[in-house]
């Protein structure tokens, strides 16, 4: 995929934001558990030891940018 050069500054914008929500070491290991492919947030919970209620937040969140 070819990016324009200079990049516009809606695009930076939106890039800016993705590293911004990823920069949540949580939701980084969220992203790492759902490599093995899609689970429940019962079965999230259980493969990385956080709450149900801290998961299904940074879920949410991972959710609104349209990362998961």
């Amino acid at each position: 995929m070819d990016m324009p050069r200079p990049l516009p500054d809606p695009l930076i914008e939106m890039i800016a934001q993705r590293f911004r929500v990823i920069g949540e070491p949580m939701r980084i290991r969220l992203l790492d558990t759902l490599r093995e492919g899609e689970m429940t947030v019962g079965e999230i919970v259980e493969a990385t030891g956080a709450t149900q209620q801290n998961v299904s937040k940074h879920l949410g969140v991972l959710h609104q940018a349209g990362i998961v």
